[in-house]
């Protein structure tokens, strides 16, 4: 038990793992994980609860395109009022990733969820550095400041409750987003 565990004396236990175990039995709940004696993160409205009575249109049917568009405005309108953790590299610059032509800035609702994705790279028993960012502030300005396409992955690594904030017109400025129009007045 000494990967990550902390009972070979001779290895420091991450306190990342603190917050793991501690949203262990909250999560298999399905409740949002947090700490003991933590008050609900403000990154738990960020999950969305469907109401067993209400009715779900097919994804391909307008009603269902409309909805989708509904919903994930609603979801990155709380992204935007929320501060998330960013993880820092080495050079104190944000933590990201590289896909499909995409850089992603790597950004966590809680403690947990940063642990989760820790773990998942085999990197759960070094500390983390993060920064404490308004979600608004790391689109509108995280992302032009990249100076490439990019766009903001929240919460991955944790099962199905991670979102991807795309490059786009609407959800980052228009002079950052791939399908807006160059200083020119081209389309890119």
């Amino acid at each position: 038990m000494a990967e990550g565990g902390g009972e070979d004396p001779g290895i420091p236990r991450s306190r990342l793992y603190d917050y793991l175990e501690m949203a262990a039995p909250d999560h298999a709940a399905g409740q949002t994980p947090r700490g003991r004696g933590e008050p609900p993160s403000s990154g738990a409205a960020l999950v969305h609860a469907e109401s067993p009575t209400s009715e779900v249109p097919s994804p391909g049917t307008a009603d269902g395109i409309g909805r989708a568009r509904r919903e994930f405005a609603a979801v990155l309108g709380e992204f935007r009022r929320t501060p998330v953790l960013v993880p820092l590299a080495d050079n104190e610059d944000p933590l990201v990733g590289d896909y499909g032509g995409v850089r992603w800035i790597y950004a966590f609702s809680d403690e947990s969820a940063l642990a989760r994705f820790a773990i998942a790279r085999g990197e759960g028993s070094r500390e983390w550095a993060y920064q404490r960012v308004l979600g608004a502030r790391l689109l509108d300005a995280g992302v032009p400041a990249m100076g490439v396409p990019c766009g903001v992955a929240l919460d991955v690594g944790s099962e199905g409750d991670g979102v991807l904030f795309p490059p786009v017109v609407g959800i980052v400025p228009d002079a950052a987003a791939m399908d807006g129009e160059t200083a020119d007045g081209e389309e890119p």
